[in-house]
């Protein structure tokens, strides 16, 4: 008889939060796949023939040094999620991706990583979502809660170019 042993419990200490590098390119365009695949669910988005989805974001936070600040999160060797900030330079910081992978949701390591983003950019902050992805609206509100107790505001506002698509989410922080 086979005995399997349990998996260690990730933690959020577990987790590293570094700025993304050139080198880090073709992990972070893994992940972005599945983060994605993920949103998909909510726009509908298709595949492109060669099985990628659109990567203007992906393709500015690695292009745009000034503007954007690509992240990668790590546990060991081991990539587990990303987050793209934009609009540095601006009066407001933008939190325009973010994914942790599905195997590690709710252990902590999302909020711990957001943290940690959003101190290495101090100042106002925005962060969008889709109200039918009901997952990261409990996430993003609790993230909110968490690093604003009552300091932050909540508003719908249209998808640019996409009429079809519901309002996104908007957190102002």
């Amino acid at each position: 008889m086979s005995v399997t042993t349990p998996k260690k419990k990730t933690v959020p200490g577990d987790v590293t939060v570094r700025r993304a590098t050139a080198d880090d390119r073709q992990t972070v365009e893994r992940l972005w796949l599945l983060f994605r695949h993920d949103l998909s669910e909510f726009g509908g988005q298709l595949p492109s023939p060669d099985g990628t989805f659109r990567s203007e974001r992906l393709d500015a936070a690695f292009t745009d040094s000034g503007d954007w600040a690509p992240y990668l999160f790590t546990v060991g060797e081991h990539p587990v999620g990303f987050a793209f900030v934009r609009a540095l330079t601006g009066p407001k910081r933008v939190l325009n991706s973010f994914f942790v992978v599905r195997g590690l949701r709710r252990t902590g390591i999302g909020l711990h990583a957001v943290r940690e983003v959003i101190a290495r950019h101090p100042g106002p902050w925005e962060i969008a979502f889709q109200d039918e992805n009901a997952a990261a609206a409990r996430f993003w509100r609790r993230v909110a809660d968490e690093i604003a107790p009552d300091a932050w505001t909540e508003e719908r506002r249209p998808v640019v170019g996409r009429p079809d698509l519901p309002p996104d989410v908007w957190i102002s922080v």
